[in-house]
């Protein structure tokens, strides 16, 4: 069973005087299936924590491990490879290609290897289908409203079946009623995948949907 653990994390930032602590000894841990929201006001270290988590920066103590490796101990290349094959990214900004059609933002993650294989592209017809854009899937994202621009991206982010997936604010520009269609669509898929979720959020009623909840304050999980 595929796990995430994370085993006293901190991370600093260099300043002109002593060096700025954003987080502080975190620790915690997913199984697959397992969804989690992590609440917290604007500037208390959820993005760092984020970016940490998806391999985009390293701590500067401590471990994290995703299915038993630590993918800081990889090559530049190889990390990069375990990124796109292990891990999905769905952020407040939708962060589609405007000159790209639904179908070809869907299956960006595909070519970062080259051309995508005939399997990942019944992959991706098949999760375009289950986000209900099957009609919308060969228009561009200007063409799209607010929550079918979401749901793309939340197709994009499962594309190559990862282990772990990240979501930054992902109702966070979406009305009420976009926001909740948005939320259950991922948490089906992700119960559906049996992927590891976490959802950083500064938003109550998206926080009350998942399984676990903790709160990061003052660059410590409590």
């Amino acid at each position: 069973m595929s796990t995430l653990s994370v085993t006293n994390v901190s991370k600093e930032f260099p300043t002109r005087g002593e060096p700025l602590q954003v987080l502080r000894d975190v620790s915690l841990e997913l199984k697959a299936g397992e969804n989690l929201a992590i609440l917290g006001p604007s500037g208390c270290g959820k993005s760092t924590l984020l970016h940490l988590l998806g391999t985009l920066d390293a701590p500067t103590s401590g471990t994290i491990e995703l299915a038993g490796q630590d993918p800081f101990q990889l090559e530049e290349s190889q990390l990069a490879r375990f990124r796109n094959e292990k891990i999905g990214f769905i952020f407040q900004e939708h962060h589609l290609l405007p000159q790209l059609s639904v179908l070809e933002n869907v299956l960006i993650p595909a070519m970062a290897t080259g051309s995508p294989s005939e399997e990942l592209v019944q992959r991706a017809h098949d999760l375009i289908g289950r986000v209900g854009l099957e009609s919308r899937i060969g228009h561009r994202p200007a063409e799209l409203s607010g929550g079918e621009r979401e749901r793309a991206a939340v197709a994009r982010s499962l594309l190559r079946r990862p282990l772990l997936l990240l979501a930054d604010e992902p109702t966070g520009n979406l009305d009420r009623t976009n926001a909740q269609h948005v939320t259950q669509l991922l948490l089906e898929i992700q119960q559906q995948e049996q992927t590891m979720l976490i959802v950083v959020t500064h938003n109550n009623d998206l926080a009350n949907q998942l399984q676990k909840q903790t709160t990061l304050d003052n660059g410590q999980l409590s």
